[in-house]
């Protein structure tokens, strides 16, 4: 079995290529650690939104709408307003809607710790150390050190991402997937056939500002087309669809996570997520990009800032010197 874990060149910066069994995958650490291409050869899938003919620039100036990149923090802050146990910091508003968007994370440019082989799983590591180096820091004082493990196996990418507070503040944790999954995922798919389950809960209204009202809408046909597996992610507008997370099943066993199935061949691509993860939010960008995202957040939209308590927003904070592991996994199936 071919198992390589190596550096490359992508275009003047440094890539890490993984390969075990059918899958391939290069990390971007230039562009946040993003999984920039993972795909699985023998079954003719390609994950992630990617665009080999983009360059580095362009992809950092694009960073949230190809491959997965990991967000600290989820989606949106209202007005830029970040309220923790110990402080009020105040983020710039940096989308039209008038919020702070994203946070800053997979933005920065992270260093690499190893690339390995260890029998049958290729490894990297990289990691980003927060501190007054950084930009941001003048806006958010609180260090930290962002690490994260990708591990290449025959059943697929399994990912850890870990945050430490260096800080001596509390450091707020929400973390984000913003995965671009593909539609249609193989060369010969259509869009049309494309379907995705997620296990949706109870629906959250959204304010004209895309922010949480905390009022729960009353679950319609559309939202169990999630449930049942039959939405069609693509070629339809898809504009912020936000449940709290349940448990979903896959081949009659629980699985945390959401898959997206090819329905004229089978094939299927399958993400499993920690369970930190208790909201799942879609969009696709307008639907005509070929393009969709189910993004697994720790936290609900502005959580900080929202009333109810933190078992209902998602909202909780690292001590200093505590860490936090968020664990995933995302295969292919036939």
């Amino acid at each position: 079995m071919n198992t390589t874990a190596r550096t490359i060149d992508y275009k003047g910066e440094t890539c890490i290529e993984l390969i075990s069994g059918d899958y391939r995958a290069l990390i971007a650490p230039f562009n946040g650690s993003n999984i920039m291409k993972m795909e699985n050869t023998a079954l003719d899938i390609d994950i992630f939104r990617n665009d080999p003919s983009l360059t580095p620039a362009q992809l950092k100036a694009a960073a949230e709408i190809y491959g997965m990149p990991t967000l600290y923090l989820p989606n949106r802050l209202s007005h830029g307003n970040l309220r923790t146990s110990d402080a009020m910091y105040h983020f710039p508003c940096n989308d039209p809607l008038g919020n702070h968007l994203h946070g800053f994370l997979h933005l920065r440019n992270h260093s690499i710790e190893s690339v390995s082989v260890d029998g049958d799983k290729a490894i990297g590591k990289t990691s980003y150390v927060y501190d007054e180096k950084d930009e941001f820091f003048t806006t958010y004082p609180v260090s930290f050190r962002a690490d994260f493990t990708f591990t290449l196996a025959p059943d697929g990418m399994h990912y850890e991402f870990t945050l430490t507070n260096l800080s001596d503040k509390q450091m707020p944790y929400g973390v984000c997937n913003h995965v671009a999954f593909k539609g249609p995922f193989t060369s010969t798919g259509k869009g049309e056939d494309v379907r995705l389950c997620v296990p949706v809960g109870d629906k959250w209204e959204l304010d004209e500002h895309a922010i949480p009202t905390e009022k729960n809408l009353p679950i319609t046909d559309y939202d169990l087309q999630y449930k049942n597996g039959t939405m069609v992610p693509v070629l339809k507008d898809i504009d912020n669809d936000l449940y709290t997370a349940e448990m979903n099943e896959l081949d009659g066993k629980p699985f945390y996570g959401v898959y997206a199935t090819d329905v004229a061949t089978g094939k299927k691509v399958c993400y499993e997520v920690d369970d930190t993860m208790k909201f799942w939010i879609m969009w696709n960008d307008h639907g005509d990009k070929g393009y969709f995202c189910p993004e697994p957040m720790s936290w609900n939209i502005d959580a900080p800032n929202l009333s109810g308590a933190p078992e209902i927003t998602g909202y909780t904070e690292l001590a200093p010197g505590e860490s936090k592991t968020v664990k995933e996994r995302i295969f292919t199936m036939a």
